[in-house]
């Protein structure tokens, strides 16, 4: 057995992960958490990335001796370095207000239909190409000479070497991804210059060995070698998906629900545009077919609006409430800036003419049955948009232990839900490495390995699936 440390940075918080990898067996334990907190300054708002390199040096400390250290992390985001390498200040958090009408602006270079078949990348106001685009005319950007999504610069740091790590770079709307590269026919029509991305790499490639400096700083003996993994955290999660077929969906819970299909190729139709789904690039070949959910994210918000109650009996509690009493659409970018999410989720219940959530046990169901809602029409929308029939709901992240929620995606679904892995991200970063450093098998067998290692729970679709239908028209569904 080796052993890998996987840094994954999530939306709210980072880890550092040790995974020990054998033929049979796989071993994972927490070295460190830390917190993720974004700060608003007058600029609007940033990520605190010093807080998370300094979390993650201290749980490459505290993770001891490792074969090889992988990086994963959110999307879209990106920081700007000037000529010698130094960073040009905190990177832009996605949820900043800097993109609002930024879209408008490229689609009058680039329609949105255009846009749509040449990419394959679904609208969010937040894509990297929109947050290229309002920040050309800054001063900052005028200085910069290269651009980094966050797992990248996070690897540099680390390396000292430069790259773009292709998973995470689909999600930019700068990729073809029929040819799984740059789409410079787009980049060149929106002016937006490609030299400034450091060279394409692959999960499972080299990204350089630990620097003199960070071996000192964490204790380790070197060399240590990076290895390049799926740098966006879904693709690591969707890679480690424990399916011991091919027929099914997947959930990817967390601050986001990512809900869709693996493809070997992507939908790139009128319809599937229409319907807002994502294509973007997963481990050898495949496709991420899928649409961006706001996740628990309404939940973290609302927890935090009340002062941070225990999450256990509020959920206990909303287990006894009426189902389906009220439903929100959990697609709605009305949801996704920070602040009132208590408020704005009774204001649109109000507004559709539903029952107004009065307590917070009320208000965590209906957020619970909205993410289920909107789980339960992505896999339905992609079954139909791909042609691709699915037996089996794969639920992985945090949201597996949160059983209410994987019950109720069960119900919604009329399919069964098989929960878990919680560290699905972790986990996936884990294989890559451990493949590339000899570990050997294809996806398939990678998966089978987890479904014969990891605890999984298995959720029985129960009640009426007419209510679910009932639900959604009372929301106006993406």
């Amino acid at each position: 057995m080796r052993t890998y440390a996987a840094v994954d940075l999530g939306a709210s918080s980072g880890r550092v992960m040790v995974g020990r990898v054998g033929p049979d067996s796989v071993e994972l334990r927490e070295a460190h958490r830390f917190p993720n907190r974004p700060v608003r300054v007058p600029e609007g708002l940033r990520w605190d990335v010093l807080a998370l390199y300094g979390g993650v040096l201290d749980g490459l400390r505290a993770a001891g001796p490792v074969d090889s250290v992988g990086v994963d992390g959110w999307a879209v985001d990106y920081g700007l370095l000037d000529a010698d390498g130094a960073l040009l200040g905190n990177p832009v958090h996605y949820r900043d207000a800097r993109t609002e009408g930024v879209a408008e602006k490229v689609w009058a270079s680039v329609p949105a239909a255009e846009l749509y078949a040449a990419t394959g990348v679904q609208y969010a106001p937040f894509n990297t190409l929109y947050q290229l685009t309002a920040a050309r005319s800054t001063a900052q950007f005028a200085r910069a000479a290269r651009v980094l999504l966050i797992p990248d610069l996070l690897t540099y740091w680390l390396t000292g070497e430069l790259g773009t790590e292709l998973t995470n770079a689909s999600t930019t709307q700068l990729v073809d991804p029929r040819t799984r590269t740059w789409s410079r026919e787009v980049a060149e029509r929106l002016g937006i210059d490609l030299g400034l991305f450091a060279p394409l790499r692959r999960p499972g490639d080299p990204a350089g060995t630990l620097r003199p400096e960070v071996l000192a700083e964490t204790g380790l003996a070197g060399p240590v070698p990076v290895t390049a993994v799926g740098s966006h955290d879904t693709a690591s999660a969707v890679a480690a998906v424990p399916a011991t077929g091919e027929r099914f969906a997947y959930v990817c819970t967390g601050t986001w629900s990512l809900v869709g299909l693996e493809l070997s190729a992507p939908v790139l139709t009128e319809e599937s545009r229409a319907a807002n789904f994502t294509n973007e690039l997963g481990l050898d070949g495949t496709v991420r077919y899928l649409r961006n959910i706001m996740g628990l994210w309404l939940l973290q918000e609302c927890v935090r609006a009340w002062g941070g109650p225990d999450l256990g009996p509020l959920l206990a509690e909303a287990a006894g409430v009426p189902a389906l009493r009220s439903v929100v659409d959990a697609g709605d970018e009305a949801f996704l800036a920070p602040g009132r999410m208590p408020e704005r989720i009774a204001e649109a219940c109000r507004a559709s003419g539903q029952p107004v959530p009065a307590t917070r046990a009320e208000v965590t169901r209906c957020v619970l049955d909205s993410l289920a809602l909107a789980h339960r029409r992505a896999v339905l929308d992609a079954r139909w948009l791909a042609d691709r029939p699915v037996d089996v709901v794969h639920l992985v992240g945090g949201g597996t232990r949160n059983t209410l929620l994987c019950q109720l995606t069960a119900d919604a679904c009329g399919l069964p839900v098989v929960a878990g892995p919680a560290e699905a991200a972790a986990l996936g970063n884990v294989l890559v490495q451990a493949r590339a450093h000899g570990l050997g098998g294809d996806l398939p067998a990678l998966r089978r390995l987890l479904s014969r290692t990891r605890p999984l729970t298995r959720y029985t679709p129960r009640g009426d699936a007419g209510r679910w239908r009932e639900a959604e028209a009372r929301i106006a569904v993406r």
